[in-house]
């Protein structure tokens, strides 16, 4: 059944327009307010900072929990932190109270979010880690509560107005408190070098894998590769071109290094009745395109299309030839 467009100009329309604009104002309102209170609030960025060295120096595992919205966020947070380098896992405080708390060691990081930081849920998780000397940091609005009193760090969020016209369903203090988790895991990620290739062990599938392949995973290499050396025949040229089936043959110096390249292009453009009597010397690009063996294969689509190319050698750090890649390789990978 195709979607029934309706009359935008209806007064419930109309009203549908402004509810949704005034949801996104508030949620904006309330990252700004948060951003505002991080520059302005020592105490508040030094509770961050505080947050990240805590986890950083930790020996064990990021355990986050709470309850209704805030666990959803809280299971968001833990699944971040977990695909940036970082161990964690979400708890439910109802199951941690029914032999889930033995998952905790002392080693272990508490991560509790609680808009209110009175909910008593969480109130079995805190005794544990006060008994088993577990470093806890808390994500409330409320300095006073007995959660931010028995933190080890609290941060403490500018209490904001919700999107919900009666200040009851969690819509901006939810992202208030994602946009806290999505700033701890980057900064961990940035404090311990965490690279591309990192993510991808964490991201093997799907298109956030194909998105993270190096170009080597996917070039051709070895007697693949047409190349010949510097004064071959350019009869041999258009061989290799055909036989290899890159439309391209690089061109090779006495080292074995890549000097030039001869592509479809060059040819028409050298088009005559003695071309073939030629060398590859006088034909080739002496400047050919190139891309490095640690290049992301997302990068190398991207150069293909700056510069409208579909075929690329990879040459090492000496210019040495390692494989060619086609645009066509990086299609089949689902990169685009």
């Amino acid at each position: 059944m195709g979607l029934r467009h309706v009359d935008m100009n209806t007064p419930e329309q109309d009203a549908v327009r402004q509810s949704i604009a005034r949801s996104i104002a508030a949620a904006v309102d309330g990252v700004n307010a948060l951003a505002t209170c991080f520059s302005a609030d020592v105490a508040l960025s030094r509770s961050f900072v505080d947050a990240v060295e805590l986890i950083a120096q930790g020996r064990g595992r990021v355990v986050v929990s709470g309850i209704g919205k805030s666990g959803h966020i809280g299971r968001k947070i833990a699944a971040t932190m977990a695909s940036t380098g970082t161990s964690a896992y979400f708890v439910h405080p109802t199951e941690a109270s029914h032999g889930d708390l033995g998952m905790i060691t002392s080693d272990d990081l508490l991560i509790l979010l609680s808009w209110s930081g009175e909910t008593v849920e969480l109130g079995n998780m805190l005794t544990y880690a006060k008994r088993f000397n577990v470093a806890v940091v808390s994500v409330t609005s409320n300095a006073d509560s007995l959660l931010a009193r028995n933190s080890t760090v609290a941060i403490t969020l500018p209490k904001v107005q919700e999107a919900c016209p009666h200040g009851l369903a969690p819509t901006t203090s939810a992202m208030l408190q994602l946009a806290v988790g999505d700033a701890l895991a980057i900064a961990l990620l940035e404090r311990r070098g965490f690279s591309a290739q990192d993510f991808k062990v964490f991201h093997p599938g799907g298109k956030l894998g194909s998105q993270l392949l190096l170009v080597q995973e996917l070039a051709h290499s070895g007697e693949a590769m047409p190349l010949l050396p510097l004064g071959s025949a350019m009869g041999d040229a258009v061989i290799q071109m055909s036989s290899k089936g890159f439309g391209v043959v690089g061109v090779l110096d006495e080292e074995g290094r890549l000097v030039g390249v001869i592509t479809d292009g060059d040819l028409r453009r050298h088009m005559s009745r003695d071309l073939l009597l030629e060398t590859v010397d006088a034909v080739m690009s002496h400047k050919p395109r190139v891309i490095t063996q640690g290049m992301l294969a997302s990068a190398a689509m991207e150069l293909m299309q700056a510069q409208k190319v579909t075929v690329l050698f990879l040459v090492d750090d000496s210019g040495l030839p390692s494989g060619i890649l086609h645009i066509h390789d990086l299609l089949r990978a689902g990169v685009a």
